[in-house]
């Protein structure tokens, strides 16, 4: 059974610091690229972050490009969102993804598994 279990989320004050993990199991996780989305209260899930199984090329959205970093550890079966500068619109529901696929994407509908989610919460 495929489970990703996402942990790290909490409450920051504007400009802080989180970084979030998300723990793969039931896979073999090198060969599945990953995803962060984000989902705040009233709005879409909107793609946030992706790399490809090796841990190169990583993809941002434009709001966050600059100060997200996705990176993972394929011995630690683990994908990574160190979240800096964080602002209000931050705020949101943060959840791993992943994909059998070399190259990571920004659809959603190209994942196969996903977490249940971490909670975000950036206080202004």
């Amino acid at each position: 059974q495929v489970q990703l279990v996402e942990s790290g989320g909490g409450l920051v004050q504007a400009g802080g610091s989180l970084r979030l993990s998300c723990a793969a199991s039931g896979l073999t996780f090198s060969i599945y690229a990953m995803g962060w989305f984000r989902q705040a209260p009233g709005k879409e899930r909107e793609f946030v972050a992706s790399i490809n199984r090796s841990g190169s090329s990583p993809i941002y959205a434009d709001s966050v490009k600059g100060r997200f970093t996705i990176s993972r550890d394929n011995a630690k079966n683990t994908v990574y969102l160190q979240m800096n500068s964080l602002k209000s619109e931050d705020t949101a529901v943060y959840s791993c993804a992943a994909r059998r696929t070399f190259s990571s994407g920004t659809y959603a509908a190209g994942y196969e598994y996903w977490g249940q989610g971490a909670q975000v919460t950036v206080s202004s």
